[in-house]
């Protein structure tokens, strides 16, 4: 079992930064991948970013690509996404997501835990 607890959300300016936080407990944290996603109004969840168990291995959707920036400290359990250059478009619930199995895999169907999501509300 992964439990996963993501904070940092906020409303912001476009162009302006923020950073969210995914706390996990529960499996060994180094044992698995770490995957952002994202979920707009009306919109089917996207995925957003991956990190590999080690942290060795990063993987970008190319709309946030040069933008965002995924990283972990598995000392602390914790799973980071730094987001900058703020794009109204950007607005969304986000979510992070435990792979407890898979390579590489973008596919939210490839994930295994979720949590509960932070919104991030960007304006113009």
């Amino acid at each position: 079992q992964v439990q996963l607890v993501e904070s940092g959300g906020g409303l912001m300016q476009a162009g302006g930064s923020l950073r969210l936080s995914c706390a996990a407990s529960g499996r060994t944290f180094s044992s698995y991948a770490v995957g952002w996603f994202r979920q707009a109004p009306g919109k089917e969840r996207e995925f957003v970013a991956r990190i590999s168990r080690s942290g060795g291995r990063t993987y970008y959707a190319d709309s946030v690509k040069g933008r965002f920036t995924i990283s972990r400290d598995n000392a602390k359990n914790s799973v980071y996404l730094q987001l900058n250059s703020l794009k109204p478009e950007d607005t969304a619930v986000y979510y992070c997501a435990a792979d407890l199995g898979s390579y590489g895999s973008r596919s939210s169907d490839d994930y295994n835990y979720w949590g509960q999501g932070t919104q991030v509300t960007v304006s113009s």
